[in-house]
């Protein structure tokens, strides 16, 4: 069903005919850019997060109490062999806590252990650092716009940020 707010349901003000749709999707385009060069920097902040996959996996856990190996390769979007190389390395780093399942010990729980938590919460502690300067650049009415404008793009995404984001970790 589509929102109240959806271009078809709205007539096109003079303001939505300043900008071409390719303007648009290139603006876009540039603040994804923007919002990826954060997310990299605020994995450097810390030793423990290899690449955007260790990340990923990490968020994923941190977002649960505890997930088989099944539901982590879902989750961030890999196959089960993978997921079973990538949690062996998040466990050797101490990352990551691997256990039988009480309720069925053919499959592993995995938790994230307090040293995971906090590599977590450091990155994204660091997303949210790097984003304070740059939104203190902008006016205080740009600053309102882009909310409400961030926000009319999510609701549009319809469900995106609930599935394919969250293995993402931009939920948070």
């Amino acid at each position: 069903m589509p929102s109240k707010d959806a271009p078809q349901d709205r007539p096109e003000t003079a303001a939505d005919r300043r900008l071409t749709r390719d303007e648009e999707v290139d603006a876009v385009l540039d603040a994804c850019r923007v919002l990826v060069a954060i997310t990299a920097r605020s994995m450097a902040a810390t030793s423990e997060v290899n690449d955007l996959l260790h990340l990923r996996a990490l968020v994923v856990l941190w977002s649960r109490p505890s997930l088989s190996l099944g539901e982590l390769a879902e989750g961030v979007g890999i196959g089960l062999t993978r997921a079973s190389r990538l949690c062996d390395r998040l466990v050797t780093h101490g990352l990551v806590d691997r256990a039988d399942d009480p309720d069925n010990r053919r499959q592993l729980v995995l938790r994230l252990t307090p040293a995971g938590r906090e590599v977590v919460e450091q990155v994204m502690h660091e997303r949210a650092e790097e984003v304070r300067p740059i939104l203190a650049r902008m006016s205080s009415a740009d600053r309102s716009s882009l909310v409400r404008s961030l926000g009319a793009f999510a609701r549009a995404a319809d469900g995106l940020a609930d599935s394919d984001l969250w293995a993402l970790g931009w939920r948070s």
